[in-house]
């Protein structure tokens, strides 16, 4: 395997998806370097924020992701910039995941290296979440947003919420970046509901979510997406092996039922790891004794 080409997987969020010139100079950073592909990027208008997803060797993809950064410091005025997501920062989050040929203690090494270098070039402070977190509370991205921009920025100071590395205050434009690696990256998955209703659609998302008593490797919030008619319960999936897309669409069609409401389908936002769509492909069609070496495409992989 020492010889054998390492990958990581990064699906870095910036708080940036109305200004399409803004997006595209940002993701523009992560363009035409050599060993890193772009899979894809995800605007969006409403949440204010767009998702990039990465797959690269170490090295160039730190480059990119420290360039992808810095672009979003420079364009992003935290203290101008608004939406229905949940953010700190102009460069929100970096996380990474183990892709090929690279082990998850491998990825935590390289986001303690890749943070030095980030705040060195850029003097942004930084917190560390996953596997990376520096105590059980921080390894949740709910923990250290906690208030958001906002509200953080009136805490920073305290012992609780200052940065991992950096003063403890705010970048008085940029915020504060949040960096981690974990095993497994998150799915976003949006449901739709036929009612204009929002309340309904906060109801079903307060049921699915894991603090409030639902699934614990799932976050979801019912929210409103001008572009489109209907209500929609946006979800985050930390784990689709555990909790799979089936299990929680059935939750939110079942609980719509109660209020006379139906869904008219559903969307998983940027790309998703085929075994995720596999378990519920199973599920809905009652597979048995199924494996993926059945799929020719598969063989095509490696």
């Amino acid at each position: 395997m020492s010889n054998e080409k390492k990958y990581i997987l990064a699906v870095p969020n910036f708080s940036e998806g109305r200004r399409e010139e803004v997006v595209e100079a940002i993701v523009d950073q992560a363009r035409n370097i050599d060993g890193v592909k772009l899979i894809s990027y995800e605007p969006e208008h409403d949440f204010n924020r767009t998702v990039v997803t990465l797959i690269g060797e170490p090295k160039p993809l730190k480059k990119a992701l420290i360039n992808l950064a810095s672009k979003s410091y420079e364009l992003i005025n935290m203290e101008e910039q608004s939406g229905t997501h949940p953010r700190i920062g102009a460069q929100d989050t970096i996380p990474i995941f183990p892709f090929k040929n690279i082990t998850l203690e491998e990825c935590v090494k390289y986001i303690e290296e890749l943070a030095v270098e980030l705040y060195e070039k850029c003097q942004v402070p930084l917190y560390f979440s996953g596997q990376n977190a520096r105590c059980e509370e921080r390894k949740a991205l709910s923990f250290i947003r906690k208030g958001q921009y906002e509200g953080l920025k009136e805490v920073c100071h305290t012992d609780e919420r200052k940065p991992d590395m950096g003063p403890a205050k705010l970048h008085p434009t940029a915020g504060a970046t949040i960096l981690s690696a974990d095993l497994e990256g998150l799915t976003a998955y949006n449901v739709f509901l036929d009612t204009e209703n929002l309340q309904i659609a906060k109801k079903i998302a307060k049921g699915v979510r894991g603090p409030s008593g639902g699934f614990s490797t799932v976050r979801a919030v019912g929210i409103k997406f001008p572009e489109r008619e209907g209500v929609v319960v946006s979800m985050n999936m930390f784990d689709c092996g555990k909790t799979p897309l089936y299990r929680t669409f059935n939750f939110v069609k079942q609980e719509a039922a109660r209020y006379g409401v139906a869904v008219t389908g559903s969307e998983i936002v940027g790309p998703v790891k085929l075994d995720y769509l596999l378990n519920s492909l199973e599920y809905l069609l009652g597979f048995e004794n199924f494996n993926r070496e059945q799929i020719l495409e598969t063989h095509l992989m490696d």
